[in-house]
């Protein structure tokens, strides 16, 4: 059934619970365990460390040196992303993070770089509909989580879009990217995706992931959704990898 691996019933990482209990206890830093400032739950000092991504390109949201709006890269190949926000360089403390949300169910982990994705992409177009970058249905039931769906649903209530799951599903189960190279990690995802063509699927879409390394995900993903007849996609993730 289309949509159905993104079915399983998992906690959001914003819950109601979670924030009346923030209010009762004072935060504490998820990374040194210090007090927690500025309303997250980071202390001061975490917080100034936070890998803010700085200048970047448009189109793949790697850092630039200059202030050229697109990479030498993207305007020789352009990719089949229009648009990349990420809020993070991959650098301390986030690389901590990341993983205890990714693969433990960290849920304060991810509720605090929701937040920070919901504020770095404060400013970007408004898509049709947020779609999260799926996990195969064998993954979904090791893993028992999907990370990148709790961060949509986070900004989808954050920014009041839509949220589709039922339009990407991850047809083939694919080997980990983290132990491949560039060229391998695109031959992997190949025809990874499938796209339900419905009447009223959006002209504009906005993939969503937790990080971006080489792009081979997000872009196989991004020309399943052109193929299908999506005019534009673009994508937010929490950090990006140089």
């Amino acid at each position: 059934m289309p949509g159905a691996v993104n079915q399983i019933p998992v906690r959001p990482v914003d819950g109601g619970w979670s924030r009346w209990l923030h209010r009762l206890l004072p935060g504490r830093c998820l990374v040194c365990r210090e007090p927690g400032a500025a309303g997250r739950d980071l202390c001061p000092g975490c917080t100034a460390a936070l890998p803010w991504m700085p200048h970047a390109c448009t189109r793949c949201a790697q850092p630039l040196p200059t202030e050229d709006p697109v990479c030498g890269a993207c305007l020789h190949r352009p990719p089949p992303l229009e648009a990349v926000i990420a809020a993070f360089d991959y650098g301390f403390p986030v690389d901590r993070l990341l993983p205890r949300f990714k693969f433990h169910r960290d849920l304060a982990a991810g509720a605090l770089l929701g937040d920070c994705l919901v504020h770095a992409t404060s400013g970007a177009a408004r898509p049709g509909a947020l779609v999260p970058i799926p996990l195969h249905v064998a993954r979904l039931r090791e893993r028992g989580y999907d990370q990148a769906l709790e961060l949509a649903r986070l900004l989808a209530r954050r920014h009041g879009l839509p949220l589709r799951t039922d339009l990407l599903r991850r047809v083939r189960a694919t080997a980990p990217q983290s132990r491949l190279d560039a060229k391998a990690r695109r031959r992997n995802l190949r025809h990874a995706f499938a796209v339900h063509v419905l009447p009223e699927a959006p002209a504009h879409v906005v993939l969503v992931d937790d990080v971006m390394t080489t792009g081979a995900t997000l872009h196989a993903a991004a020309h399943a959704l052109r193929r299908a007849g999506v005019r534009r996609v673009d994508a937010w993730v929490c950090a990006r990898v140089r």
